[in-house]
């Protein structure tokens, strides 16, 4: 373990102590997944695994946590629950130390779970459960455990009700209720910016939130060169842009003036989604067009240009159908490349070829790939497309700039100028502020409002 590791291991030892539970929110890629490892190796070593402990992750970190696991803490019998033949497993359950699932198991099997007692129930990736309503959220509430930790590199990711959530779970009562929360720090600090409430929401929840970024604690990083790359539209693309949003503006209107900003949540998201893909490349709006897009023309020499440095590169988008298109060039190219998407069986496997070397391209869908992988031969990432919540993408960014990488990492934004995309990219920051605000020193912003809905859906260039 790194210095930062054994004093987050000493951090998580001294919460079991103190029989409280805690958020690590280390930075993604320092190492969460070995400093919870090297904590439960311990509590073995002391005797006090009597009941089995429980890591509930997504899907798709099952296997990485057993192999983790089997590499760091060799000494922890570990019973994966995952699968078809998982019903199998429940026997197990009295003679082993770790228990792994995943947030979907533990919804479908809740009966199940729910008549063990584990030593302690450990969240990864637990911003899954900010939402207090979720059947996920009530699942893991209502489970029997003597302790409970969250990992999460990003606790507060849209609102403040999020962190409640997790940190109700954690340690109830501490924030008060839901309506207690949202009178005294949610309304002054989004809505009113109420530095005060933000200080005293701060200290309250620093004995149990443990953050360090990579600046501060891996020095030994080499540098990472974030660049944001505007492509302008031209001709018909963007003649096509122009008339999808001047009638979704219009339909959005409309549904705001008839139901009101929050009830029109849906149809303003599926107008945008439509414009995104339009400055993406208008096929996947559904329109054939045979002219290039803009923006897949300056991604390939992009590419090209990256490939031909000797470059190994990650590429992220949130649109699986975009990454068949960029899949058909590559081909056309004769680059090879591998595919990570939700449909992808054997990750492992895809994972393994390019981080060998056998091809120097890696093409992810941004919700199957932006966790769980390491993935440092790679040296550029180029996000295709913004998404809305900016700690998503720094999660994909930190496949390749993590704990291992000996390379400077360039990181490639491309959006679309004055499109719905660059806008996008201003309403992250005031969302990365927000996370900020809790972690670090920042200050929060407001909630979204009609006025920036407008702005999402004004003329190109604007």
């Amino acid at each position: 373990l790194r210095p930062y590791q054994k004093d987050g291991l000493i951090w998580l030892q001294r919460l079991r102590e103190q029989d409280v539970g805690g958020i690590l929110a280390d930075d993604m890629g320092l190492g969460k997944t070995l400093q919870t490892i090297a904590h439960l190796a311990l509590e073995k070593d002391k005797g006090r695994l009597a009941k089995p402990a429980l890591i509930v992750a997504p899907t798709s970190l099952v296997g990485n946590w057993q192999r983790e696991i089997g590499k760091f803490a060799p000494a922890l019998r570990v019973t994966p629950v995952s699968g078809k033949l998982r019903k199998e497993r429940y026997c197990e359950f009295g003679d082993t130390d770790v228990v792994v699932t995943s947030y979907p198991v533990i919804c479908r099997d809740e009966a199940k779970f729910l008549e063990y007692e584990f030593s302690t129930l450990i969240l990864d990736e637990a911003q899954t459960v900010k939402n207090d309503k979720s059947q996920a959220h009530r699942v893991v509430r209502g489970m029997r455990s003597d302790h409970r930790i969250c990992l999460s590199g990003t606790p507060v990711e849209n609102h403040l009700g999020e962190l409640w959530s997790i940190s109700d779970f954690l340690n109830p009562g501490l924030l008060g209720d839901e309506v207690y929360f949202t009178r005294f720090f949610r309304v002054p600090i989004e809505k009113e910016r109420n530095g005060e409430r933000l200080a005293t929401l701060r200290e309250l929840l620093s004995p149990y939130i443990l953050r360090r970024t990579k600046s501060e604690v891996a020095k030994d990083l080499p540098p990472k060169t974030e660049l944001f790359r505007p492509v302008e539209l031209r001709g018909a693309q963007r003649e096509l842009y122009e008339t999808i949003r001047v009638a979704a503006h219009a339909e959005v209107r409309k549904i705001i003036k008839k139901k009101g900003l929050a009830a029109s949540t849906v149809p303003i998201l599926g107008a945008l989604t439509k414009l995104r893909q339009v400055c993406c490349d208008p096929r996947l709006a559904g329109f054939d067009k045979k002219e290039r897009s803009a923006k897949l023309a300056f991604f390939e020499d992009l590419l090209d240009e990256r490939l031909g440095g000797g470059g190994r590169v990650l590429v992220f988008s949130q649109f699986t159908s975009m990454l068949k298109i960029v899949a058909e060039r590559l081909t056309a190219k004769s680059i090879g490349f591998v595919t990570l998407t939700g449909a992808t069986e054997d990750r492992p496997a895809v994972v393994d070829k390019f981080e060998r070397g056998d091809v120097p391209v890696f093409l992810i869908s941004l919700r199957a790939g932006g966790t769980g992988l390491t993935l440092t031969s790679a040296d550029t990432v180029i996000h295709y497309d913004p998404w809305w919540n900016p700690a998503v993408q720094a999660q994909a960014t930190d496949r390749a700039y993590r704990i291992g990488q000996k390379k400077p990492v360039f990181v490639h934004h491309l959006y679309v100028a004055g499109s719905v995309e660059e806008r996008m990219l201003r309403l992250q920051k005031r969302k990365r502020k927000m996370s900020d605000a809790i972690l670090g020193d920042g200050e929060v912003g407001a909630a979204l409002t009609e006025e920036e809905v407008e702005v999402l859906f004004a003329p190109l260039g604007a």
